[in-house]
């Protein structure tokens, strides 16, 4: 269970995907309330706090904020495995740049990141940065060969739940971009930063204004989903709420760039690994930071919530030399709490909103929309390729790397050339 200073008051329902009318008809029994579906609501989002009972229905997840005897109801019928099969506390979320939402935090990390980097730099690691130097791509789009491919995401749906969009970027000036926001009383622009470089990542332009092109999936049908406020909070109901749309959207690839730190030996969340099952029988594959808990090589935390389930593909950041980041979290739990590969996460250049227009900053933020992007141009490849099949597909692709599997998983992520392409 999450700490109390981590959690809203409100609580997760999680209802049986088979027969969601049956768990409905027991929530309202239960907890003696009306209630409100989120099906056909896209114009705007639904506020917890108006709503004693919200179903997300695409997931088969209810958030409810009720007395506590109701919530007592629930766990017991959770217990019983009937229409409800689960009730959880819902936790608090942040964006995930290296020290997440902390400012000192994120200082302290971008400074080890810096130290570490300078540190590492013999002779033989300038000659392997050296490699990923070019001036009309980014290290990190070289680093995962999206430089060299054939594909560019075209005809895929990429969903980036976070803070928003900068709409108003000349980058993506021209684009048809699908926005909503779930943050009551803000729009689905930017006021944070932290989305539109994650949507960079993901799907900037193959050629930008001006500077070196920093995005995967140049041609990708990008989806904007604002469940973080533009001070970069939220919780697991907004998110939810996101993966939903995402899902209603027909989203191939959906990137969450956010997240709560776990404790060694916390369990992942059951309605998170539920839902994330359930995206991927709907063809939709989530990706999620792994954290930047870490302080290495003193101290490596575990992976974070949710990227800790074991549905969801979970991302470490690694540096230009691929050398794992010192604040990148470590698969030190087994049962879904394991690091499933690496990216980009160490000095990465991309969008930030006007005036400035670009960015660079650190963080498993940083290296979980790059591998959003690289599984949009293999499921471009291969059309056959969707939500669980994807993943593997990804997984089976990867640049093996030296550092332990701990902290980089599989290895790094790599874009599919035309050979892989056509492999079985």
């Amino acid at each position: 269970m999450p700490p109390e200073s981590e959690t809203t008051g409100r609580y997760l329902v999680l209802l049986r995907k088979e027969k969601p009318a049956d768990g409905v008809r027991r929530l309202k029994q239960l907890a003696g309330v009306r209630i409100l579906h989120s099906r056909g609501r896209r114009s705007r989002p639904v506020v917890p706090g108006e709503h004693c009972a919200v179903v997300f229905d695409h997931i088969g997840v209810a958030l409810l904020s009720c007395p506590p005897q109701s919530q007592v109801k629930l766990a017991e019928a959770a217990k019983e495995q009937g229409a409800i099969l689960a009730v959880e506390p819902e936790r608090r979320v942040h964006a995930n740049p290296a020290g997440g939402s902390d400012l000192d935090a994120y200082l302290r990390g971008y400074r080890d990141a810096v130290e570490d980097l300078t540190r590492r730099l013999s002779n033989d690691a300038m000659q392997n940065a050296a490699s990923l130097v070019d001036d009309t791509v980014t290290w990190g789009v070289r680093a995962v060969a999206a430089d060299r491919s054939a594909f560019t995401g075209k005809g895929i749906r990429v969903a980036v739940l976070d803070t928003g969009l900068d709409l108003e970027h000349p980058d993506f000036a021209g684009r048809t971009i699908n926005a909503q926001s779930f943050i009551e009383g803000q729009t689905a622009q930017d006021g944070n930063g932290h989305g539109t470089h994650c949507a960079g990542i993901a799907a900037g332009p193959l050629t930008p204004v001006e500077g070196p092109r920093y995005g995967v999936a140049g041609e990708a049908e990008l989806y904007v989903g604002k469940v973080l406020s533009d001070e970069g909070a939220g919780a697991d109901g907004t998110v939810l709420q996101g993966i939903d749309w995402a899902i209603e959207n027909g989203c191939h690839v959906l990137s969450l760039s956010l997240g709560s730190a776990m404790q060694p030996g916390q369990g992942y969340s059951a309605v998170f690994e539920a839902v994330a099952q359930r995206a991927l029988a709907a063809g939709t594959l989530i990706v999620a930071a792994a954290g930047n808990e870490s302080s290495r090589p003193e101290y490596i935390a575990p992976v974070g919530h949710p990227a800790n389930c074991p549905s969801i593909l979970a991302v470490g950041a690694v540096d230009r030399n691929l050398k794992v980041a010192p604040f990148s979290c470590g698969g030190i739990d087994s049962d879904g709490g394991e690091v499933d590969m690496a990216a980009p996460g160490v000095d990465i250049h991309s969008a930030w909103p006007v005036p400035q227009e670009h960015h660079t900053i650190s963080g498993t933020s940083m290296a979980t929309p790059f591998v959003a992007g690289v599984a949009a141009l293999h499921a471009q490849a291969d059309p056959d390729a969707r939500g669980r099949a994807l993943g593997e597909r990804v997984l089976q692709t990867v640049q093996k790397l030296e550092e332990p599997e701990r902290d980089v998983g599989a290895g790094l992520v790599q874009a599919p050339s035309v050979q892989t392409a056509l492999k079985p």
